[in-house]
């Protein structure tokens, strides 16, 4: 009889040619389980998603409760459903007041497409400007957005007028004119290693974009939901986006995203011609259920308020020779070594010893860490001293 690893190789679609083949039995708080009883300190959150924790009481509470009403009924838009109309109205009341209408779609990649198509029929534009390194998803449309070459040549042709400034470098705004529909920036950038950009750039680019009719869309698929130490990464700024982009740390781990701009952007989308952007499981009556409730112990148990306490543990305890820099902001941050070979070996090693830690798509000489909101202070210290120790085998 095969294992389930075997299957695994043998049936499903692979995305490397090394994947890392950990399975997983059972999730619970910041643990991962293995079939055998092994035991990790998840310090993924599976990319950004888990913020409050696998398998939240909350969420499966508010899933069960949903699942006993009704699951996907219609395409997305057409029937009134009350958990997409929670989750609206609570997301909108935590959101500054220009924002007030949400387009719930099933991830964020999804997300990035409705954005761009309502940012090129709102403006009668078509350029989009997109930052170098970027990463907003991979369908065709997201996937001309991401600003490394290396990942367009098997997939060319792309969309056509996309053009990339560098992020963080003020020389490039100007690039910004009459003619761009869109800027898109992550509000901190993910896959490019965790790069938080100054203040003056962000005030910089919103300017610019009032200055030339520019809408700017803000993606905060793995920044939202307090992984910054702000419920959103944009009020770190003092700046608003026109569009918002959210998925990950949304759902509570159901999948989910979403979005949000005022009516006078999103209206576009109703008429000439009428149903210009749907989707079938968009904001799926489980999903947004998840969502209200993840949001909720979001709010409820304050879990923002101590992000930049445990960030700070982090920085305290990581402190070892081989480490060049630690960037960051929050509980969103990354570990600078020199080399992927590194990277790689304390990957490995922390895997064997409990500890799960990861790179980045565009920065391969560095390692994540985005563990749940939640995580202990004790669970801190001993994810940290992992990663040390396997530092300390190839120093």
């Amino acid at each position: 009889m095969l294992s389930n690893r075997q299957l695994f190789l043998a049936n499903t679609a692979q995305t490397s040619t090394s994947p890392r083949l950990i399975e997983i039995d059972r999730a619970e708080g910041v643990y991962l389980y293995g079939p055998s009883g092994e035991r990790y300190i998840d310090l993924v959150s599976g990319f950004a998603v888990s913020n409050i924790g696998h398998r939240h009481p909350r969420v499966i509470e508010a899933i069960s409760n949903q699942l006993d009403r009704y699951l996907h009924v219609t395409v997305y838009g057409e029937f009134v459903q009350a958990p997409q109309v929670a989750l609206a109205t609570e997301l909108l009341a935590v959101l500054p007041e220009r924002f007030d209408s949400v387009y719930f779609t099933n991830s964020g990649t999804e997300a990035t497409e409705g954005a761009m198509k309502i940012a090129k029929k709102f403006t009668g534009r078509r350029q989009i400007i997109a930052a170098e390194k970027a990463y907003h998803g991979s369908t065709q449309g997201a996937l001309s957005l991401i600003g490394n070459p290396e990942y367009h040549r098997a997939y060319a042709p792309l969309l056509p007028e996309i053009e990339f400034i560098r992020y963080n470098n003020q020389n490039d705004i100007a690039k910004i004119d009459t003619s761009t529909a869109a800027v898109i920036l992550e509000a901190v950038q993910g896959e490019a290693g965790i790069r938080v950009p100054d203040l003056s750039y962000m005030r910089a680019v919103r300017e610019r974009c009032d200055e030339t009719g520019t809408v700017l869309i803000f993606d905060e698929i793995q920044t939202g939901f307090g992984r910054t130490g702000k419920l959103f990464a944009f009020q770190h700024y003092g700046i608003e986006p026109d569009i918002l982009l959210l998925a990950k740390g949304m759902g509570g781990g159901m999948p989910i995203g979403a979005f949000i701009a005022n009516k006078a952007i999103m209206d576009v989308i109703k008429d000439n011609p009428m149903l210009g952007h749907i989707t079938t499981f968009g904001g799926h009556p489980v999903s947004c259920a998840a969502a209200l409730a993840s949001l909720n112990v979001i709010i409820d148990e304050h879990l923002v308020d101590d992000v930049e306490r445990k960030a700070q543990l982090f920085r305290k305890y990581l402190q070892h020779p081989a480490i060049r820099e630690i960037r960051g902001i929050g509980l969103m941050m990354c570990i600078q070594l020199d080399t992927f070979e590194q990277v790689a070996d304390v990957s490995r090693y922390c895997a064997d010893n409990g500890v799960i830690i990861d790179w980045f798509l565009h920065c391969a000489t560095a390692l994540r860490v985005s563990p749940p909101l939640i995580i202990s202070d004790d669970d801190i210290a001993k994810a940290c001293q992992t990663i040390l120790n396997a530092l300390d085998r190839k120093h």
